[in-house]
């Protein structure tokens, strides 16, 4: 089998999202009969893509894999650069395709995205399973932060 293929989504790939999207949701909330969705995605897509980076994971001829990052930057301060910094969220990669080095590969391109263009930080929210993941590769816990989520 040849080896895995990463590369930059453009915009010809939203629909392979929205399709690796689905297949997330379905696999762990069971099947979404959502007709609307993949128009809602590409409408997504189109609104998102001038601060979003995602990348593609395809193996055998098939798109198996995903992930993305939304890249911030920072408001100017005088004196100081104001660089950028990412938010790594939907990562995926289709169940028959794990444990074969296809999420390394991604977040590995992710990591060299944002070490080459200097971001001064890459962030994300992991599930409990996948802490040790991102752990090898150089995340740590980090609890500065204060959340207000949306009142019931």
């Amino acid at each position: 089998m040849d080896a895995p293929v990463i590369k930059i989504a453009g915009p010809d790939d939203a629909p392979a999202l929205a399709a690796l999207r689905r297949a997330w949701t379905e696999e762990n909330h069971g099947p979404a009969g959502d007709a609307d969705f993949e128009a809602r995605f590409l409408d997504w897509y189109r609104r998102e893509a001038q601060r979003r980076v995602s990348w593609l994971a395809e193996a055998g001829g098939d798109l198996v894999g995903m992930m993305n990052m939304s890249v911030f930057e920072r408001m100017p301060q005088p004196g100081r650069d104001p660089g950028c910094w990412g938010y790594l969220a939907n990562a995926f990669v289709l169940a028959a395709h794990r444990d074969r080095g296809i999420g390394s590969l991604l977040l590995r391109a992710l990591l060299g995205y944002a070490d080459e263009r200097q971001f001064v930080r890459v962030v994300l929210r992991p599930s409990e399973r996948s802490i040790p993941f991102y752990e090898r590769l150089g995340f740590t816990a980090d609890h500065d932060l204060l959340v207000r989520h949306r009142p019931d």
